[in-house]
């Protein structure tokens, strides 16, 4: 990573890296972000049109929570790719869709900041659904 083109990016590993910055920075922290993936994903190809969506989200999830410890359930995985940036996998999102690169949705496996396996829509839908069921002792009818 371009220290001096990313000056901000160069210095976020993880979001507790993040966090360390004042809020004052954040604006010119979802620039570099936005750029960063419009130049990684356009040599490397992939879906970016909804993480470009999430920049400035992503970044105020992984400032104001605490993760992983709090848990971020992305609707649709192609989000993910700031999320991603920003939880490690910032210097390896030249692999995405590659032999054995990175995977272009959250894996769990992958990092504990991917709480769950996302695929290509609605996934926070039938998860909140799913954890009232299981919270409120209901039981889950099938016709």
């Amino acid at each position: 990573m371009n220290a001096e083109r990313y000056p901000y990016l160069s210095k976020i590993a993880v979001p507790a890296d993040l966090r360390q910055f004042s809020d004052s920075d954040l604006p010119a922290i979802t620039d570099e972000l936005r750029a960063y993936l419009i130049e990684t994903v356009s040599t490397v190809g992939g879906h970016f049109g909804a993480g470009l969506g999430v920049i400035e989200l992503t970044v105020a999830l992984h400032y104001l929570y605490n993760t992983p410890h709090d848990r971020i359930v992305w609707d649709v995985g192609h989000q993910c790719y700031p999320h991603k940036i920003l939880t490690g996998r910032r210097d390896t999102m030249h692999t995405v869709k590659k032999k054995d690169g990175i995977a272009p949705f959250p894996k769990r496996d992958e990092s504990e900041f991917d709480s769950f396996g996302v695929g290509h829509s609605s996934t926070s839908i039938l998860l909140h659904w799913a954890w009232r069921l299981l919270y409120s002792g209901g039981a889950m009818i099938v016709r």
